[in-house]
């Protein structure tokens, strides 16, 4: 295999699927509602974003003061003015609970709609809709941004269906690697090469039979579709978007990376993921979140206003959410600890309702107080809205296995 890939290097092409992953498997079909995920890394406090806690102890509400929002009676924390004013575009769900406290499970859980277990891994969501929708003009069907995380891949679907990885776009010398050919080396040239390889490799893939081997060969049937689509160098190039526009964002990378996944929504990408980290603040809480909950309060306010007056926001869902919640009490180092218990979920788009607060959490935003919201159904929501029956069933290690199971609908957000 080393030599296959070194003989080809369409583009930089990395071996193992987190660079230009072999998700690009897929033909143009289906999927009219697509989906941009921004990843709260880490685990936002939900004291400190859309369920403050002014009449709780000190050591409960911490630091900072709730604002009102353009709906009358709903207050944020004051860390988010700009979706404080822009609340009536996105529906807050105040009641959501995890059963999983550790990073990487807990992500695991969120990304797939689906609890892990030790027998397989469940797909992620942007994988299972790579794997149901496949790609179009010539792009990838699943995107992250800027790099992906450990827990989010495509499980025992193989790495035909891992994401497409597109590194930092706030980064000035910002390029996405497998869009160029290598130095000297024409498309014309490439694709050359890739005829040659398929006839010298012909009865090694014979014998090489394996999911890691059928994602290469999806990566090699469809490397050159990316790298000779105009429509592809487009929804990447960020330097076509005006300075102003890029600004309102932030140059940050969860701003500009909120800018790229609307940018390649609009082009054709099925589902992105913009990973933004820094939330898991055990300690100095305050002064953390002082610098970070600005970033996505920026970015993500101004991907609603953007993606609503291009006339995208009623066909792309859009989730803000984390793998859990923190803490109520703040710690002896003034952070705060994971917290499945319970935190908060924005959505947004695709017929989803603005200035609606679903469910709430009790006094101390400790548990779900009503109208609680699992997991799974997060996951059978996402699934409705892109059009996959979340019912349905892929085998794995000898048996069916559920996409969602147990998820049912968040009916609310439906208009």
């Amino acid at each position: 295999m080393t030599h296959r890939r070194d003989f080809l290097r369409a583009g930089g092409a990395a071996f193992a699927g987190v660079t230009l992953p072999q998700l690009l498997a897929g033909t143009e079909a289906g999927g009219e509602v697509s989906c941009i995920v921004f990843f709260q890394s880490g685990g936002a406090c939900q004291h400190d974003l859309f369920d403050p806690k002014p009449d709780a102890p000190p050591e409960i509400r911490g630091s900072f003061r709730p604002i009102p929002t353009a709906v009358p009676g709903v207050h944020f924390s004051e860390l988010l003015p700009r979706c404080a004013q822009s609340f009536k575009e996105f529906s807050v769900i105040r009641s959501v609970y995890s059963r999983e406290a550790i990073h990487e499970k807990a992500k695991q859980y969120i990304f797939s709609g689906s609890r892990p277990n030790n027998a397989f891994k469940h797909p992620v969501y942007g994988s299972v809709v790579a794997r149901e929708f496949g790609g179009k003009n010539g792009l990838p069907p699943f995107v992250v941004i800027p790099n992906r995380d450990i827990s989010a891949d495509a499980g025992f679907l193989g790495p035909a269906y891992d994401p497409f990885i597109t590194g930092d776009p706030a980064k000035k010398d910002f390029s996405v690697q497998d869009l160029t050919q290598p130095l000297g080396v024409g498309l014309e040239e490439a694709q050359g090469r890739a005829r040659l390889l398929a006839a010298l490799d012909e009865e090694i893939r014979q014998v090489e039979k394996s999911k890691l081997v059928e994602g290469m060969d999806h990566f090699y049937q469809k490397a050159f579709d990316l790298i000779s689509s105009p429509a592809a160098k487009q929804a990447f190039n960020l330097g076509a978007e005006p300075d102003a526009l890029r600004d309102a964002y932030g140059r940050t990378t969860a701003g500009q990376g909120a800018l790229l996944a609307r940018r390649l929504i609009e082009a054709g990408v099925r589902l992105v993921t913009i990973f933004h980290g820094g939330y898991d603040t055990h300690s100095d809480n305050d002064n953390s979140n002082k610098k970070l909950y600005p970033v996505f309060d920026q970015a993500f306010s101004t991907l609603l206003t953007d993606l609503k007056q291009r006339g995208l926001l009623d066909k792309t869902l859009v989730f803000a959410l984390g793998e859990f919640g923190r803490t109520p009490e703040i710690n002896h180092s003034g952070g705060r600890d994971h917290w499945p218990g319970v935190f908060s979920v924005a959505v947004a788009g695709s017929g989803v309702p603005g200035g609606q607060v679903i469910g709430s959490s009790d006094a101390h935003g400790a548990a779900p107080k009503d109208r609680p919201v699992s997991i799974e159904d997060l996951g059978a929501t996402l699934y409705k809205k892109l059009g996959i029956d979340f019912h349905k069933e892929y085998r794995t290690v000898g048996r069916p296995v559920k996409i969602n199971s147990e998820g049912t609908p968040i009916r609310e957000l439906s208009a």
